[in-house]
């Protein structure tokens, strides 16, 4: 009998003595699929898509986005460079992950992204933005449906969990200002979705102080914690 064929007689063997498989032969834990959507890119598309399945409302395809009041980055900069530090650090943690994109050079509608996470088998989507207002304003707020959206309400419960999770882990990483939980109901990128989704605003670019301090290396490593400690927190 050669060393395949004896295994899995052992194996069966046991199955018929304990019902159940030996621990290294069992699935112990699901690997978890995040998909990230770095907001905006390099160039605005001012065409327009409907923000739901059947909407007869219609926005832009891709807003252009704001930029640093200071640094003068632009916030489609700013989200890539998070996605691709979380990228590795949710990798690093034992999940797999699927990026919307990669560089700035693309022009994927936001409809088109929420598609794509759909298809990508991702559990989660997170999408990752930065804010804009006047230049006193500041903190972190993250925006999920509600359960009177006319498109996706039964990811509303999920999607609120998701985004709190992510809200608290994250200002409790940056010190951020909490600015609260948001309901928005007019996302395209959420409206297609077919998967709990939380829309981060990760700071405000206006503000001269987080403008400055989204761009450091010690504040960025921060932000993806705070966003992979919620992930984590979401999945216990």
């Amino acid at each position: 009998m050669n060393k395949k064929v004896l295994a899995a007689f052992l194996c069966v063997c046991m199955v018929i003595v304990t019902g159940s498989l030996p621990v290294s032969a069992a699935k112990t834990k699901k690997t978890y699929k995040i998909a990230i959507d770095a907001g905006h890119q390099g160039k605005g598309n001012s065409k327009t898509e409907p923000i739901g399945p059947g909407a007869k409302m219609r926005k832009p395809k891709v807003a252009y986005g704001t930029q640093g009041v200071k640094t003068k980055v632009p916030e489609s900069k700013l989200t890539l460079q998070i996605a691709l530090k979380l990228e590795k650090e949710l990798k690093k943690r034992g999940y797999d992950v699927y990026m919307i994109r990669r560089k700035q050079n693309v022009n994927i509608s936001n409809k088109q992204r929420a598609i794509r996470a759909n298809k990508s088998g991702a559990d989660i989507c997170i999408r990752l933005h930065a804010d804009a207002a006047s230049a006193n304003v500041r903190g972190v707020s993250v925006l999920y449906p509600s359960q009177q959206n006319h498109y996706v309400a039964k990811l509303s419960k999920k999607s609120k969990k998701l985004s709190k999770n992510i809200l608290d882990s994250y200002c409790k990483s940056t010190r951020f200002k909490k600015r609260g939980l948001s309901k928005r109901d007019d996302l395209t990128g959420t409206n297609w979705s077919k998967i709990p989704v939380a829309l981060i605003e990760m700071g405000f670019m206006t503000n001269k102080t987080e403008d400055k301090q989204m761009q450091k290396k010690q504040t960025q490593k921060k932000m993806v914690d705070g966003i992979a400690n919620g992930i984590d927190q979401y999945f216990k």
